[in-house]
């Protein structure tokens, strides 16, 4: 029996290791891309050792789309955004969860029905609501669209059901408002489904594409993605630039997830099995 369990452990092992080395292996494409030539992403057998073309390529991009800028952009618009969307989801969770009001089941239907509305069916009332606004080419034509973000309400509510109600009850009685309720008591037992959100909204928004190429129209405003695709010429293209800047995009994200992985898992297993 032990040397039975000792087998399957070895090959579950194996079985994860290959899979991580299959999931790693695009970003490890992507690194070695931006340290060699554009033409060598080609080449047959490919390439799988670092070049020297590292510096040369990552000027080059810096040249092209101005990395300090594009970063500053792409990082306050994904962090305003996901600051901001996590308070408004947050609170609309709250509601749908330990309030008790009529149509309270219709209504959170019919966000979660929302989701499958195509988002290109929004593209041209959302644009013609920002440009009656005034808002094209600036930061909130990008962050205050989908703030309200279904999934979020739903991750966040999924988990505000297990808070005990009876916590909130006695704080009703000690004279709380809802206000203090709210953020001294029921979020601060939240915090691993609050990280498992705000990594999710981060990245719905740091890879957002279409409608950021929409409402920017300047190169000032570009967010990452923008940026990169302005690299795609009609003659030529220097991947050694487009893997350098996709290398460059990658590492905001890799640092947000690992430092709250920890709660990303609890907050998704607890929003699984509440």
């Amino acid at each position: 029996m032990r040397q039975s369990k000792s087998g399957r452990k070895i090959v579950l092992y194996i079985v994860l290791a290959l899979g991580a080395l299959v999931s790693l292996f695009p970003f490890y494409w992507a690194a070695i891309g931006a340290t060699n030539e554009s033409g060598k992403m080609f080449s047959k057998p490919p390439v799988l050792a670092p070049g020297e073309k590292l510096v040369e390529n990552v000027q080059n991009l810096n040249e092209a789309i101005g990395i300090g800028r594009v970063m500053f952009n792409s990082l306050f618009i994904a962090i305003v955004y996901t600051v901001l969307s996590l308070l408004i989801c947050s609170m609309a969770a709250y509601a749908f969860a330990k309030f008790r009001f009529k149509g309270r089941n219709i209504i959170f239907g019919v966000f979660l029905l929302s989701m499958m509305v195509p988002y290109h069916a929004t593209i041209i009332p959302l644009f013609k609501m920002m440009a009656g606004f005034g808002w094209l080419n600036t930061y909130k034509a990008v962050i205050l669209p989908n703030l309200a973000y279904p999934f979020a309400i739903f991750l966040m509510r999924q988990n505000m059901l297990a808070f005990p109600t009876s916590l909130i009850e006695a704080a009703r009685i000690d004279g709380s408002g809802e206000w203090k309720i709210f953020f001294k008591i029921v979020m601060p037992s939240m915090k691993p489904a609050l990280a498992a959100t705000a990594i999710f909204l981060f990245l719905y928004q740091w890879n957002s594409f279409l409608w950021p190429l929409i409402a920017l129209s300047s190169t000032d405003m570009y967010t990452f993605p923008v940026a990169l695709s302005s690299l795609f010429g009609l003659s030529r293209i220097d991947y050694g630039q487009v893997m350098a800047g996709v290398t460059i995009a990658t590492i905001p994200i890799i640092i947000f997830f690992l430092a709250l992985q920890r709660q990303f898992i609890s907050g998704m297993l607890g929003s699984a099995v509440k």
